[in-house]
């Protein structure tokens, strides 16, 4: 079993384990009241980088943050992990925790892994906020290429035994570069995020979470077209830009079914949940209302 009060936390934040076939999932939550929301990260992360916005989610809605698996104080992943799995684990969590339909909001590579989960167990979800998102098949791919100002690390992380043997003992080091790389607002990523951070990537087998979701970025474009021209998204959907613009705006709504609501956070990098924490809620908040509402 793993410890279920790992790592640091903040008030009114309550850590548990679930254990689900084949794995076992770290979670935090947050708020008693309302309709549920289930938080899920990117890379380089953990539930730790939402830890800034749930105090303001929670004092209408309950708030699950979770571990995806291979990440954070979850299971470590096994070497075949791929964003298919990680959805059925978050089916399996959201009936482990009798959450369901949930306002689902995620970001970064988790897109192709919510998509499928949207598409497959659509009964699960009451809405979908994408923050600076991308999807496979829908020009994700394109930030693998080196040759057009795409990012190293994403072939890095996906090719095997790459990350341990580049990555072993330098995780801080890593971690700062990327989160310096990637957010705009001074002291968003602080010396205590980066060693959380850190904490949990330096477990023994940590990366494979990461690598089994961008493989499947790489290979998983063709079938998430198939997926959503078969089973669009038909919830509502809650578009946020940050440091992509309207990336995420774009690309979600080659997949949803309606007209999707929009946010611009101006002034802030890709890591919005850390960085500007307030207005991303205040973005969030507008829309589940409505939702909720209708």
């Amino acid at each position: 079993m793993i410890e279920t009060v790992p790592g640091r936390s903040v008030d009114g934040v309550v850590h548990d384990v679930a254990g689900l076939a084949g794995t076992e999932l770290h979670y935090v939550s947050a708020g008693t009241s309302g309709s549920a929301i289930l938080l899920v990260h990117g890379f380089p992360e953990t539930w730790w980088t939402f830890h800034r916005l749930i105090p303001h989610l929670a004092a209408d809605h309950r708030v699950v943050a979770v571990d995806l698996c291979g990440f954070g104080d979850s299971a470590v992943a096994g070497d075949d992990h791929d964003s298919a799995t990680a959805a059925e684990d978050l089916h399996r969590l959201i009936a482990h925790l009798g959450l369901g339909p949930v306002h689902l909001a995620a970001q970064d590579i988790a897109g192709g892994t919510v998509l499928r989960l949207v598409a497959t167990h659509p009964e699960d979800v009451l809405s979908l906020t994408a923050v600076e998102m991308g999807l496979a098949g829908f020009g994700l791919e394109a930030l693998a290429d080196v040759t057009h100002g795409g990012s190293w690390h994403i072939g890095a992380l996906a090719a095997h035994g790459v990350p341990e043997l580049l990555l072993a003992g330098r995780e801080r080091a890593f971690l700062s570069a990327m989160f310096h790389t990637m957010t705009v607002t001074p002291g968003s990523a602080t010396d205590e995020d980066l060693a959380e951070f850190a904490r949990t990537y330096a477990r023994p087998g940590a990366w494979r979470g990461a690598a089994g979701l961008y493989r499947s970025m790489l290979t998983e474009g063709a079938e998430l077209q198939a997926l959503a021209a078969e089973h669009p998204v038909r919830v509502p959907v809650l578009a946020v830009g940050a440091g992509g613009g309207s990336f995420t705006a774009d690309t979600l709504a080659q997949v949803a079914t309606r007209p999707i609501t929009t946010a611009q956070l101006d002034g802030v990098g890709h890591h919005a949940a850390l960085e500007a924490p307030a207005e991303l809620a205040a973005a969030m908040l507008g829309f589940l209302a409505d939702v909720d509402a209708g």
